[in-house]
């Protein structure tokens, strides 16, 4: 997700995980507004330490590393299984969590975790098109299809303004999307074919970015991405003032829903201050800012009564029953499937 808000983040550090009274907080790029933080930091007299990441292969690239210790991290629901299995979470302590009761049955018990024995619930997000209104109106190209990504006499207009996530995970599951078959298929001859079209698409595309796509778009350097729900909100918000729109299209074909869980981890030097934190979020009306001043679709009960009405309609960040339909959950890939994905992406980036 990317950064637009400038956020201080002491990584250098020598006493890293050692600070007194200081949270290390390991999020998504830009998920959590700037005045919630401050107000957390008041709340708990403490200060609270930020790195960042664009995707989960990035996320668990720095904690196989074994980098930076944290206290609390933001991951989607599809890679709790392997950060359980490998030892990196702690369970939590239920006692020291309150407001489980704000969260709907539906956000509760997934197949992740299905006792919520290690995760609470945070946000969630949809991958979807994000374009300039104006410019696609100009170039007379209808957006509702993930054809504008993938189809080269659709791209051929808009060739160098597309931007596509650099998110091996996101793409292929766009990808499958189009052609009919599941974002989390098994079979290796969808993910080929997969490939075979995110290869032919490539070479109209601006390049694969999961930092800076939404501000790129915001300024016009793109007209269209592949990318996440929150971000195009974001992304209208800096451009809102000029006229200028960035609207964000669920594609006809589906796409791929994700729930992200705060999480606290095995070796967090300050767990306290963690349960802290996720206290502070369960609470209504700092979890309806996630919505309000992020634009991520909220599974809190409790901060619906604060969130603006026109974010609640909105279809992209709150999915009605119709649009929840086009959604698929992104689950974990076997071991196979995985590896298989690996190859074939890293092949389409070295192209």
């Amino acid at each position: 997700m990317t950064r637009f808000w400038i956020a201080v983040t002491l990584s250098c550090l020598s006493a890293w995980g050692h600070a007194a009274d200081a949270l290390h907080l390991y999020n998504w790029n830009n998920y959590i507004a700037p005045q919630t933080i401050k107000r957390f930091e008041e709340y708990c007299k403490c200060k609270v330490i930020q790195d960042f990441y664009a995707g989960m292969d990035e996320m668990q690239a720095k904690l196989t590393a074994r980098g930076p210790v944290y206290d609390v991290l933001v991951p989607s629901d599809f890679v709790l299984p392997e950060l359980i299995r490998k030892g990196y979470l702690q369970a939590l302590d239920r006692k020291q969590v309150r407001h489980f009761a704000n969260f709907s049955p539906t956000y509760l018990g997934r197949p992740f975790d299905p006792s919520n024995r290690y995760s609470v619930p945070y946000s969630y997000t949809t991958t979807v098109i994000g374009y300039n209104e104006t410019k696609l109106a100009e170039l007379g190209i209808q957006v509702d299809s993930w054809a504008v990504v993938f189809e080269p006499q659709k791209l051929e207009p808009l060739k160098g303004k597309v931007s596509v996530l650099d998110d091996s995970r996101e793409v292929f599951s766009a990808a499958l999307h189009y052609l009919g078959y599941p974002a989390n298929s098994d079979d290796e001859r969808h993910w080929r074919e997969a490939q075979r079209l995110i290869q032919r698409a490539k070479p109209y595309w601006a390049g694969f970015d999961s930092y800076n796509y939404a501000n790129r778009l915001a300024n016009g350097k793109v007209w269209l991405a592949l990318g996440y729900s929150n971000d195009f909100f974001l992304a209208d918000q800096q451009t809102g003032q000029e006229g200028a729109r960035i609207r964000a299209i669920l594609p006809k074909e589906g796409a791929s829903w994700a729930m992200d869980s705060m999480v606290i981890l095995k070796d967090a030097p300050r767990p306290d201050l963690a349960y802290k934190f996720i206290n502070f979020m369960l609470d209504g009306r700092n979890s309806a800012e996630l919505t309000n001043l992020v634009g991520a679709g909220n599974p809190n009960r409790a901060a619906l009564p604060y969130i603006a009405p026109e974010l609640q309609r909105n279809v992209v960040i709150f999915p009605d029953k119709s649009a929840s339909g086009k959604l698929e959950a992104m689950m974990p890939l076997d071991a196979r499937t995985r590896r298989l994905m690996a190859t074939l992406w890293a092949e389409v980036v070295s192209r």
